[in-house]
């Protein structure tokens, strides 16, 4: 077995199988006692090609991105750097390099040399993960700074970035839009959660209005058009509401989790939990839905058996329980909201034909493909 090293190469570790429910094909691309997760589920993990499949492995003790060949083929060591944001990996819209955060910096790897290159960075920030304006010449990520949360836009060439939004309250998860590319869609948390704003910082604008009680989560774009954002108000409806006028229609009622829709916008891939029914395919113009599977994911995290945010006492009892514990091996990490690694996170490969999701259900979170069928 070769050194952890960028560039080292390691066997395939695939297997295919069927789900016992829906016979649908699964191909489990990791197998390493050891936590695995793609990308997050509001960008792809799949090359554009879907040659190749990157995912994020803490084998050697860190978090480091690697490239496995799809469906069956070697995995590729990517990264080797402390600070990495697992879940900030975005491949370029050609499928040469990838994008990714490690502390205060915008990184690049190749996929191909493994040639790194600093795009930006912002001293004394944390980062999170990236997204890719429409016509790829833009990044934006979330920061914190200075007890502050902030909004960072970065130049793909290389030629360094600013911030252009600063807020008390905490920002996460901006997405660039899929036609304008100077139009953002992020979250402050809690509520009122949905906003928009312009990529130099003008134009902030709260989408929709509400108090903490109504459990807004995982907002998306509704297909390439981005005319709506798709959103699930936890655990009770998928709903979707058009930025032009805030005017909101019901999709679904049942447990929708993390969403993400398909290019036409005619379609919306989800996860559950509480209860955990599988992974789902939702109509949006009937509401109906089928099951592509069953990841059995341990989908951690109290907060999603509550129907509002957390609040003081939610993040109290975190403390507490950290307090009570020898070590932080003994406890849940994140217990609140995660650990992030016990959930699904389902999304979509280019062709719409294979998604990507997460698994502890072997006892390590692992990376599978699932099929859809036609």
């Amino acid at each position: 077995m070769p050194a952890y090293s960028v560039g080292a190469v390691f066997p395939s570790e695939a297997r295919s199988m069927r789900d016992p429910r829906t016979n649908a094909r699964i191909v489990q691309l990791t197998d390493h006692p050891s936590i695995h997760h793609n990308l997050y589920f509001l960008t792809s993990s799949f090359t554009p090609d879907e040659q190749s499949v990157v995912v994020a492995s803490y084998r050697s003790g860190q978090a480091a991105y690697y490239r496995i060949g799809f469906p069956d083929g070697p995995m590729v060591q990517l990264t080797d750097e402390p600070d990495l944001h697992g879940y900030s990996g975005l491949i370029s819209p050609k499928g040469d390099e990838l994008f990714y955060t490690a502390g205060s910096r915008v990184r690049a790897v190749s996929l191909d040399t493994f040639e790194t290159r600093t795009l930006a960075e912002y001293p004394g920030g944390q980062l999170g993960e990236l997204s890719v304006n429409a016509n790829s010449t833009l990044l934006v990520a979330a920061m914190k700074r200075d007890g502050h949360s902030h909004i960072t836009i970065t130049r793909m060439d290389g030629t360094g970035g600013e911030t252009v939004f600063e807020c008390p309250r905490t920002i996460i998860h901006p997405q660039f839009h899929s036609t304008d590319p100077d139009l953002i869609e992020y979250a402050q948390d809690p509520a009122p959660r949905m906003w928009t704003i312009r990529r130099d910082g003008s134009g902030n604008t709260n989408v929709y209005h509400h108090e903490n009680n109504e459990f807004i989560v995982h907002e998306n774009f509704l297909g390439d058009k981005g005319e709506e954002l798709v959103f699930v108000v936890w655990p009770y409806a998928l709903k979707r509401i058009r930025l032009s006028d805030a005017v909101m229609t019901p999709i679904a009622s049942f447990n929708a989790w993390h969403i993400a829709s398909n290019r036409a916008g005619d379609t919306i891939l989800c996860d559950t939990v509480h209860p955990d029914t599988g992974l789902h395919l939702v109509d949006v113009a009937t509401g109906a839905r089928r099951t592509l599977c069953y990841p059995e994911s341990s989908c951690g995290g109290s907060q999603w058996r509550k129907d509002r945010y957390a609040v003081a006492e939610d993040w109290k009892a975190a403390a507490d329980e950290k307090a009570k514990s020898l070590s932080w091996m003994e406890m849940k990490v994140d217990t609140v909201y995660g650990p992030q690694w016990t959930h699904p996170h389902p999304s979509y490969s280019p062709t719409e034909r294979w998604v990507v999701y997460t698994s502890d259900r072997t006892g390590y979170p692992q990376v599978y493909a699932v099929e859809i069928s036609a």
